[in-house]
């Protein structure tokens, strides 16, 4: 899908995506000290808006301008500093460059062919800074076959040994593996990768 067909998807809607954030997302970044996050593919702002209301300082990046214009609605329903703290841009997350220095960067059900994941997990170790930390969650490759929902090109999925063979090396990896989610047709399956960048000297 390009921009254009999600321009449609997200106009189509009220929310995508729903308003909280994923749990799994919850689980690895609640207890992390606020910093600057780089949310890609952020769509609606789920993630983007819940780590600014928890003091982050946020990118959000999607190439949908209408996703990022329903982002933007929501947050202004939040209190000002937490709005403040929050930035959307229309961008693609696997050719364009969001600067560097991130102590957080999310890509959260996030989908392309290979060459372009690859592109994607290039610019984000790219922008992490010195002991920052990646959190990559999406469809798992065998949901197609065993799972419910989701994309069912396997093309465009992946396994968390695909993750950590593309992330080679240039990440410790903290967690790789697979989640287990349930939902109103059945149980999804899920690739995870948390990693983080080796602090400076180390």
């Amino acid at each position: 899908m390009d921009a254009k067909d999600w321009d449609e998807k997200y106009a189509a809607a009220e929310l995508i995506w729903g308003a909280p954030p994923n749990p799994v997302v919850v689980e690895f970044a609640a207890s992390l000290p606020p910093g600057r996050a780089l949310d890609l593919g952020c769509g609606e702002g789920r993630h983007s808006l819940w780590l600014a209301t928890r003091g982050w300082e946020v990118v959000g990046v999607d190439f949908s301008a209408v996703a990022l214009d329903k982002a933007r609605l929501i947050a202004s329903q939040a209190p000002s500093r937490s709005r403040d703290r929050l930035r959307y841009v229309v961008g693609d997350v696997t050719a364009d460059s969001f600067g560097s220095g991130y102590d957080l960067i999310l890509s959260v059900f996030l989908h392309f062919s290979p060459p372009q994941r690859k592109a994607l997990l290039e610019r984000a170790i790219n922008s992490l800074k010195p002991e920052g930390i990646l959190i990559f969650l999406g469809h798992d490759r065998i949901n197609v076959e065993q799972g419910t929902g989701g994309p069912q090109d396997p093309e465009i999925l992946y396994t968390p040994d695909d993750l950590v063979r593309e992330i080679d090396g240039r990440l410790t990896i903290e967690v790789a593996e697979r989640r287990y989610r349930e939902t109103d047709t059945g149980t999804a399956i899920d690739a995870l990768v948390v990693a983080h960048k080796e602090a400076l000297g180390s």
